[in-house]
């Protein structure tokens, strides 16, 4: 199975690296001085679920050199939907699953126009993190049930 975590800001280092954590393929795609300090430094999750790293990610800015994956977790910001579900195109195949983790309704439907209805998955996570305590360091401050 081979995951790819478009938007690896809090939520997404969060999710990506619980995933990656327990053995997971999975791919991340990132930006700017995140991008480099997954590339250069791994990734630190704070949480008190438990405190993690992972030392090596696989991680890119160019979903296009990921190929086809099993599932994407878009965990852009809300604005960032329609451009995200362009730019994750070469992700996407006839039986991938993209899901959706922001808040508000209007996601899967923003994906569904772009992508596949078939590939797009409601989804929701409810969880407090952040990415800027530095790059490449997520804080998971509350995960909620």
């Amino acid at each position: 199975m081979r995951i790819a975590i478009y938007g690896s800001g809090g939520v997404g280092a969060y999710f990506g690296g619980r995933l990656a954590q327990i053995g997971k393929d999975v791919t991340f795609i990132a930006r700017n001085e995140n991008l480099t300090a997954l590339r250069t430094q791994g990734l630190k999750v704070g949480s008190i679920a438990g405190d993690f790293s992972i030392d090596r990610v696989k991680v890119t800015n160019n979903p296009a050199e990921v190929g086809i994956v099993d599932y994407v977790l878009c965990c852009v910001k809300a604005w960032q939907v329609k451009a995200a579900a362009k730019a994750m195109k070469p992700m996407v195949g006839p039986d991938t699953l993209v899901v959706p983790l922001q808040n508000g309704v209007e996601a899967p439907a923003q994906l569904a126009a772009i992508l596949a209805p078939e590939n797009v998955l409601g989804g929701l996570c409810a969880i407090v993190s952040r990415f800027r305590r530095a790059p490449g360091i997520s804080n998971t401050v509350a995960p909620t049930r």
